[in-house]
């Protein structure tokens, strides 16, 4: 119902601000109930002299109510893309305004020339399929979408390549246009030592896309690499991992790529009739960070691994094998992926066991949950398991698979 009430709001802001009210609410009920289960207050009186019981109760609550979260997240999320249509067409016509507001204020003494028309002009006919494009995809950000990955994130290597495109077709634009007005072909420079670096500075930032989206695919593909869909983009996902911690590579290849786009638009405002001239040294650079970009690509993440698998011991326990009904501890790394540390994402962490698929229960303490973690899972031994040599592995929210290890479950 809810989705389809926010289907039926179209394009209007009230529908994202009512979407992320409703994602608020959800996130403080679930917050709050974790914290009173974290307690010990709520558990039923039928399965609280149980721990095993007691345990599973919560778990199953929580997951319930990470359930709920999870759809209104998705919902705000729905609604935000929808809504952020009007603020990209805010920014492109933004930007128009604001060149015309510099181009009036710069021809105050020295008059309006014609490649301050050539420029304002340019912007209205770079603005118009921006807003034609921004309308057709107003379900899916607007302007935004070409920017937004398969993850639902926006990425970084796309945004890059679409600021030097528009720059590239500005640049175009504005001589064209003062061809088309009668400035002499001579005085216009168009030549290869004109245009050389904004050239290369542009192939090589959309070559940067299209091998950073191949890397991705291939690694995921492969089980190298884990990715788990966002709720919504962010702006933040320009500068940061999958986890939202900042990225020194992404934050590189952003800053020298906005610096040259920067020196680019003055050197086209002081000499209008020829491409920008971008220093090679500087275009070096250019490469030199996005080659670390996409060194950061190639590496990042990895897949998740089992290290050993032990009986949990609890305080005063005697050491024993493993039994039927024991609790186990598979302790590792990249159980838990970059982005999927959401309660929703969590409870989809299975570790199979022989032939039985057992959920890794979730274990709130305050501010928190105790298991799962990245590194660790604990799990109750499932009474269907067979006593013998049996594998274990763990397969992650993401779908990828562990390698397996054999313990042995005796009677």
């Amino acid at each position: 119902m809810a989705v389809q009430e926010a289907r039926q709001c179209g394009d209007h802001a009230q529908c994202a601000q009512g979407g992320r009210v409703g994602h608020r609410r959800a996130v403080a009920a679930f917050l709050a109930r974790r914290d009173e289960l974290a307690a010990g207050q709520g558990v039923p009186a039928a399965v609280a002299h149980s721990p095993g019981a007691s345990r599973q109760w919560v778990s199953d609550a929580l997951a319930q109510s990470a359930r709920t979260v999870a759809a209104r997240g998705r919902e705000a999320g729905e609604a935000w893309l929808r809504s952020v249509r009007r603020a990209t067409l805010g920014a492109v016509w933004g930007a128009v305004l604001a060149l015309l507001l510099g181009q009036a204020l710069t021809a105050i003494g020295t008059g309006w020339t014609g490649a301050r028309t050539a420029g304002l002009v340019a912007a209205l006919v770079l603005a118009v399929p921006l807003t034609v494009a921004a309308h057709a995809h107003r379900a899916r950000g607007g302007a935004l979408a070409p920017l937004i990955g398969e993850d639902n994130r926006l990425s970084t290597s796309r945004a890059v390549a679409a600021g030097w495109l528009l720059f590239a077709v500005y640049a175009v634009l504005i001589l064209t246009l003062r061809l088309a007005t009668g400035a002499g072909p001579a005085a216009i420079g168009l030549g290869i030592s004109d245009g050389a670096g904004l050239l290369s500075a542009f192939a090589l930032t959309a070559a940067v896309a299209v091998a950073t989206r191949r890397i991705v695919w291939v690694r995921v593909v492969g089980q190298r690499l884990q990715k788990v869909r966002a709720e919504r983009p962010r702006a933040a996902d320009l500068l940061c991992d999958d986890n939202g911690r900042a990225s020194l590579t992404d934050l590189a290849y952003v800053l020298v790529s906005g610096a040259l786009l920067v020196l680019g638009a003055v050197r086209l405002g002081r000499a209008p009739d020829r491409l920008p001239e971008l220093p090679w040294s500087l275009v070096l650079l250019l490469a030199v960070v996005a080659a670390g970009y996409l060194a950061g690509k190639c590496t990042e993440g990895g897949r998740p691994a089992i290290l050993s698998v032990v009986r949990s011991r609890e305080a005063g326990d005697l050491d024993a094998p493993i039994r039927t009904g024991d609790d186990i501890e598979i302790r590792g790394t990249g159980f838990v992926p970059a982005g999927a540390s959401g309660p929703d994402l969590l409870t989809r962490l299975v570790v199979r066991i022989g032939s039985v698929y057992a959920h890794v229960p979730l274990v709130p303490v305050p501010g928190g949950f105790a298991n799962p973690t990245d590194t660790v899972l604990t799990v109750p031994l499932p009474v269907d398991v067979e006593p013998g040599r049996v594998e274990v592995w763990v397969v992650t929210a993401s779908g990828v698979e562990t390698n397996r290890v054999v313990i042995d479950v005796v009677d």
